[in-house]
């Protein structure tokens, strides 16, 4: 269940969480990415087990399957973190799709607050070596600068698209995108409360959820 890879030379988008549920935020943000920044695709891939956050509610069949009823080209279903097992570290996936994609520009897509916490993340020195960071927040919304991470990123900023085209990784580039204030947390409380989620997940992801009754307390 790994998708199949574009047959072109431009970068990849890759995407990572827990998608505890997929909602049209995450869809959002890998479709902007994926026009702005002229990638062949994004590859969405579920994680099996968080190193920063408790276990995600639904298993990994069940985030898989929604995933798969959400996605559409370009944006394409990757389930090698679950197929590999384990606790899920960003650093050993990047190198497994490095692996293989060796000569393809690779952009991993993060939210602010999750590139502000990147010091924190395994092995963060080599993150940089293997990718570029998509950072889905303008520049003026990253406030305060947490310790460690200007020492990571150095010099590493761009503001040029065509700079993620021309080499493997190395850049930092912050998408410009409108923000769409949705969240799993409240994707899932929302549920268990008996409320509907309509507009905030696609209709299919919504359909899985209560034919499975999924996030019901």
């Amino acid at each position: 269940m790994s998708g199949e890879s574009s047959g072109t030379g431009r970068p990849i988008g890759l995407l990572g969480g827990t998608f505890d549920p997929i909602h049209n935020g995450h869809l959002r943000v890998a479709l902007e990415a994926c026009e702005q920044l002229e990638l062949a695709e994004v590859r969405v891939l579920p994680l099996n087990e968080p190193g920063h956050r408790p276990s995600p509610q639904a298993d990994a069949d069940a985030r898989s399957a929604m995933l798969a009823a959400a996605l559409r080209p370009p944006l394409i279903l990757d389930c090698s973190e679950i197929e590999r097992g384990g606790t899920t570290y960003t650093v050993e996936t990047l190198e497994h799709m490095r692996a293989r994609f060796p000569a393809r520009p690779l952009c991993l897509l993060l939210g602010r607050d999750a590139y502000q916490g990147l010091p924190t993340w395994h092995r963060p020195e080599a993150v940089l070596d293997l990718a570029h960071i998509v950072v889905a927040a303008r520049p003026e919304q990253v406030h305060a600068v947490p310790a460690g991470l200007d020492e990571l990123v150095g010099n590493a900023q761009s503001e040029r698209v065509t700079d993620l085209h021309d080499s493997p990784a190395g850049k930092v580039f912050f998408l410009d995108l409108p923000e769409l204030p949705i969240s799993s947390s409240d994707v899932r409380r929302r549920l268990g409360t008996g409320r509907s989620v309509r507009y905030l997940v696609p209709d299919a992801v919504a359909d899985y959820i209560t034919a499975h009754g999924l996030y019901a307390n």
